[in-house]
């Protein structure tokens, strides 16, 4: 049989394409024949090995021990910052106090949630004792204004005679003007503590409020146990006037000179106002502001307050401070505009007889009767006469 070029060339172009692909199947098989095989390794051994240079991480690991074992997960050390308050010594914050505590333990103080004892004293300022503060003292300046616009000053019923008693000596006076003056400073210097971001800020901007707040703040922790002193030097000065008398239970129940009706109840050198402002405002909660005031400025010898200590004290040195402000408002209305001639009696020390007979009617009958003096220091140059 005779064969075209054309099929001897397709025949030549076959067979050289199976014999090239035939040598290099060949080449693989040789290759994979001439490779050692791979030995599988026992699980075992390899399994130990692989623990010891990587620990399963455990729950009480220290924040080293787990960065061998998680590296980058710091868990063990914000846990230990979590409850350095109830296991101190977690971490270092400080050298002395509450050493390792950076955050305080959980606890529920009245009216808050459930957290840790910062954020609670925060919660008890913020949602008691800054909004209701705020209220107590303005509602006490409203009704005081209120009164004052529908009733007027009391007093005046009496005729002047022209003739004086001494009702306060010189030392009185100064020893009252001088705790009324340190009382003014911390009042106000406290109000704009608690009150002036809100009010103030505003109005002074950032900076100005930062310096008279850094001003007053200071003042503040000077003024305080000057307070202190003026305070015991009254409380000693009035404590024999102070003492309470049937008459005072008679004064109160007939309303007082504010409230009562067909003139003022007859009372002694001071009523039953003037002592409840004494034993409540002056010695009660005088006393408390005055212990607390100490701890936070850290003037207690022997004493080193932790935070929970601070926080304690400052909520009952605020509420303190804020009850004590609205009695004495009571108190400063009383002494000055809110009743004729009683501003004169301690400006002066001397009110006339018809002020004495009207307001302290106990107390000018034993006048008159001689029973005490009606001038208890020898007068100066200038002063008014007492009377006879």
């Amino acid at each position: 049989m005779r064969l075209s070029v054309r099929s001897l060339f397709a025949v030549f172009i076959c067979g050289t394409t199976l014999t090239i692909v035939g040598a290099a199947n060949a080449q693989d098989t040789a290759a994979k024949v001439a490779q050692p095989a791979a030995v599988t390794p026992a699980p075992g051994p390899v399994v130990a090995a692989s623990a010891a240079a990587l620990p399963e991480p455990q729950p009480g690991d220290t924040n080293a021990q787990r960065a061998r074992s998680q590296p980058g997960n710091n868990a063990p050390f914000w846990r230990g910052v979590r409850h350095s308050g109830e296991v101190p010594g977690t971490v270092n914050n400080m050298a002395a106090g509450e050493r390792g505590v950076l955050i305080q333990p959980f606890t529920r103080y009245p009216g808050t949630r459930v957290t840790n004892a910062g954020e609670a004293w925060r919660e008890i300022r913020d949602w008691w004792v800054v909004p209701y503060g705020a209220a107590l003292v303005f509602i006490v300046v409203l009704a005081l204004a209120l009164y004052y616009w529908a009733k007027g000053p009391l007093g005046g019923h009496e005729p002047d005679t022209g003739r004086v008693i001494e009702r306060f000596t010189y030392f009185e006076r100064a020893s009252h003007w001088s705790n009324a003056i340190a009382f003014v400073v911390l009042a106000v210097s406290g109000l704009v503590i608690a009150f002036g971001k809100f009010l103030l800020l505003p109005i002074l901007g950032v900076h100005l409020f930062g310096w008279l707040t850094w001003l007053l703040k200071t003042m503040h922790n000077f003024v305080g146990p000057l307070f202190a002193v003026s305070l015991v030097i009254v409380f000693l000065t009035f404590l024999r006037s102070e003492w309470p008398t049937r008459a005072d239970f008679d004064w109160l129940r007939r309303g007082g000179g504010m409230f009562g009706r067909g003139g003022e109840p007859p009372s002694h050198r001071f009523n039953a106002g003037e002592k409840l402002i004494f034993w409540g405002g002056v010695v009660t909660l005088g006393a408390i502001v005055v212990v607390s005031g100490f701890v936070l400025d850290k003037a207690v010898p022997g004493l080193d307050p932790t935070r929970s200590d601070m926080q304690l004290a400052h909520i009952i040195h605020s509420v303190a401070a804020l009850l004590i402000i609205a009695m004495f408002l009571a108190h400063i209305y009383m002494g000055t505009i809110g009743m004729r001639g009683a501003y004169r009696a301690m400006k002066t020390g001397y009110v006339d007889e018809g002020w004495a007979r009207e307001h302290h009617r106990l107390w000018y009958d034993d006048i008159a009767a001689g029973k005490i003096p009606a001038q208890r220091t020898v007068p100066g140059h200038g002063r008014e006469q007492p009377a006879a």
